[in-house]
């Protein structure tokens, strides 16, 4: 079983190594063109550039200036809100034409896709909570923690300071865990920043430093679509008859944001963009994968299943009990547990409970989260399974003077457990995959390990397929298990 699961994964790794990027369907201005609509990639969550306004509607700077961008080349916009750190993979796997978020050019970038001319220019702040003195330069990240989206430049800034950069979905998480002291410090925008400070009035951080960057962001489109020659022209024009300017006024009180004509992009230099092959981007990530397979998702697996399942029986009970004050409340249990989405249950253990003065490190906290959820669930598989159970078994063991727990220990569960086996282990490998939302609050297990992999390479499809195959992988042994102790269940069964 083990050797061919390995075997196929390295032939599914091979496979990867040799496929391509994708194809090509015709130059993309020319469909943009025909359709009349441009389908543009952004946050919708990165205020004062992309965010929702109280009516609803998506607005910020970068919302206006493509809107504007748009217009000039005669077609409407259409908007696709995706987090940042999946912006790319969205781009590449053509959900959208165009990326509109405040994308910084860096050699990388300009290597991989089609960048336009700068629409906006800013400086690198380091922000960190109010009383951290132990951070005044960029020199004083090295050792440090950050938070910071794993494919945005600031996060190749922190790190190039030494920082060790934990990766969070966007900004105002970031600053949460900032002002929770589970990081030191968060480097971003100084536009971000300020906006930031300005609409929150948030005494709880504060700018500790300047980065000494200054970056100039741009759209981004598919190497070679061609596009970018009509978007730099619309840019020119938007510059020249002083739109950029008064869209920068409108959101920042000046026009700092917007670049001056003369405004020149950093330039690639070949010798430093070199790219790795694909075939070397996996077989470099292999190990860093497994590894975070065998310390992160399994141990958070196992730890939070058996910790469901003693949950699961102790609610289980409550639920067939006669007791109605009992009943009651592990039916409430169960109810809040599977009306709510697992990832809102994470973020209510890690970003809301700090707010009440509870704050739990990020593996602890994702075993809280998975245990109880996991609680839920198969409280009602245990319960369904003891009522299978005849009721004879119940009052067969009664009259030969068996109290309650020494029915249940030698006569019901016993039996119960050979029902239960198929629905627990689905939830199970349900489990294994549900572990990679942990990577949404600070757990690097093995997704998290796949996308810090990708970022500065872009190379998403090699790499979350070979995060895939791990997954299914470890299914496939547990289904193999689960067969076992079915077989080994029915031994003793009457035909």
């Amino acid at each position: 079983m083990h050797r061919k699961a390995f075997a196929l994964l390295a032939a599914v790794v091979a496979l990867l190594a040799v496929a391509g990027c994708g194809s090509s369907s015709g130059p993309l201005l020319d469909q943009v063109k025909e359709r009349g609509v441009l389908v543009v990639g952004t946050e919708g969550t990165y205020s004062p550039f992309s965010y929702q306004g109280s009516d609803g509607q998506l607005t910020g700077y970068d919302i206006d200036v493509v809107d504007a961008v748009a217009e000039e080349l005669g077609v409407r916009v259409e908007y696709v809100q995706t987090p940042f750190d999946s912006i790319f993979a969205g781009l590449e796997s053509q959900r959208f034409d165009l990326i509109a978020n405040q994308v910084t050019i860096n050699p990388e970038r300009q290597g991989a896709y089609d960048l336009s001319k700068p629409y906006t220019v800013s400086e690198g702040e380091i922000l960190t909570a109010a009383n951290n003195t132990s951070i005044t330069s960029v020199d004083d990240l090295a050792g440090k923690t950050t938070a910071q989206s794993s494919t945005s430049n600031w996060a190749q800034v922190a790190a190039d300071a030494g920082a060790n950069v934990e990766a969070v979905e966007g900004f105002v998480q970031a600053v949460t865990l900032v002002k929770d002291g589970r990081v030191d410090a968060t480097v971003n925008d100084s536009l971000a920043v300020a906006e930031y400070l300005k609409t929150t009035g948030d005494t709880g951080v504060k700018v500790a430093a300047e980065t000494g960057d200054t970056s100039y962001q741009a759209f981004a489109a598919r190497k070679d679509s061609g596009l970018m020659d009509e978007i730099d022209s619309a840019i020119d024009t938007l510059q020249a008859d002083g739109t950029l300017a008064q869209i920068s006024e409108k959101y920042f009180g000046s026009d700092t944001a917007a670049p001056t004509a003369d405004t020149q992009a950093p330039t690639s230099d070949a010798s430093s963009s070199e790219s790795q092959s694909k075939l070397d981007l996996i077989l470099d990530n292999l190990w860093p994968m497994l590894k975070a397979t065998v310390t992160m998702t399994i141990p958070l697996t196992a730890i939070s299943f058996v910790i469901g399942l003693v949950i699961a029986l102790g609610v289980a009970l409550a639920r067939i009990s006669s007791k109605k004050a009992l009943s009651s409340a592990a039916r409430f249990y169960v109810s809040i547990i599977r009306g709510t989405p697992l990832l809102l249950q994470l973020f209510i253990v890690f970003y809301a409970l700090p707010e009440l003065g509870v704050v739990i490190d990020p593996f602890p906290a994702a075993v809280v989260a998975f245990s109880l959820n996991v609680g839920g669930y198969a409280a009602e598989v245990i319960r369904a399974a003891i009522l299978s159970v005849p009721k004879g078994q119940w009052e067969a063991a009664e009259t030969i003077g068996m109290g309650y727990r020494t029915s249940l220990q030698r006569i019901i569960l016993p039996q119960a457990l050979r029902t239960a086996v198929p629905p627990l282990s689905n939830t199970l490998i349900s489990l294994v995959k549900d572990t990679s939302l942990a990577s949404t609050i600070l757990v690097t297990e093995l997704l998290r390990v796949a996308q810090l992999a990708a970022a500065p390479t872009f190379d998403f499809f090699a790499l979350y397929s070979v995060a895939a195959i791990y997954y299914w992988v470890i299914c496939m042994i547990l289904s193999f298990f689960q067969g076992k102790l079915e077989v080994r269940l029915d031994r003793y069964v009457a035909k």
